[in-house]
């Protein structure tokens, strides 16, 4: 496959899953990880996508209509989300009652949370699962379990929520906008994140740097109602907006 074609491939990949991978890309391709890796640089210096660590992403301030395939989000900007999750869960304390939102970041909370004896709700099947093998004590809500990204949503879910008032939550988003706010794409998630933050004391909001500037159909709530945890900062005017930490 010559460049143009496989350059034009991975658009056309990426138009349909709004985020890729190096190594599925590989395979579509049949290129090498440096050819592929080469492509996704000028690709990027053509502005056509948004190069991050381990794949690409749709341009800064493309909106997101459909919610990227949890297998592909979770190889993608890996070291950071490992970062932004060690952080966090350092943020727990014995005595808190926490939640933990469904998402490739937060689910790598629980590899960093010891023997914690704090009490957590999640509405990822993943991590609760990985809670429970650890050991802590794990509360799931019911409700209707959406394939794409592992989350239980709908109406029995949100009655769960709404009973929980939480010290601490720990919410992910597809799209941070000082315009917009946080944002997701999919109506039943964002219901349950939105609720999420409005019980709970102290909200973080995990989202590596490639989440600025994007913006998706459905608002979570206002920036200056959660607190964020991120890699990097690209831009400044966000701290007016709301306290950002810039993990180590």
């Amino acid at each position: 496959m010559i460049a143009e074609e496989r350059m034009q491939t991975i658009l056309q990949l990426l138009e349909q899953r709004r985020t890729v991978s190096v190594a599925s890309l590989c395979q579509a391709t049949g290129a090498s990880e440096a050819t592929i890796r080469r492509d996704l640089s000028e690709l990027d210096r053509q502005g056509k996508l948004c190069k991050v660590h381990g794949g690409a992403t749709l341009p800064q301030n493309e909106f997101e209509s459909q919610e990227p395939d949890v297998t592909v989000k979770a190889q993608l900007n890996v070291e950071q989300k490992d970062r932004i999750a060690r952080y966090a869960a350092a943020q727990i304390n014995d005595d808190d009652f926490v939640f933990i939102d469904a998402g490739t970041t937060t689910l790598r909370m629980a590899d960093y949370l010891g023997q914690s004896k704090a009490t957590f709700v999640t509405t990822g099947i993943e991590c609760a699962k990985k809670l429970v093998e650890k050991g802590l004590r794990v509360y799931v809500p019911g409700g209707l379990l959406k394939p794409g990204t592992q989350a239980l949503v709908g109406a029995a879910a949100l009655e769960s929520m709404g009973r929980y008032n939480f010290t601490k939550s720990f919410v992910g988003t597809n799209g941070i906008s000082i315009r917009h706010g946080f944002t997701t794409p999919d109506t039943e998630e964002a219901a349950i994140k939105s609720l999420a933050v409005q019980h709970s004391y102290l909200c973080y909001i995990l989202a590596d740097s490639s989440k600025f500037g994007k913006v998706a159909a459905v608002t979570i709530c206002p920036l200056n109602k959660a607190c964020i945890l991120t890699d990097r900062l690209p831009d400044e005017s966000y701290r007016s907006q709301t306290v950002i930490k810039e993990v180590d």
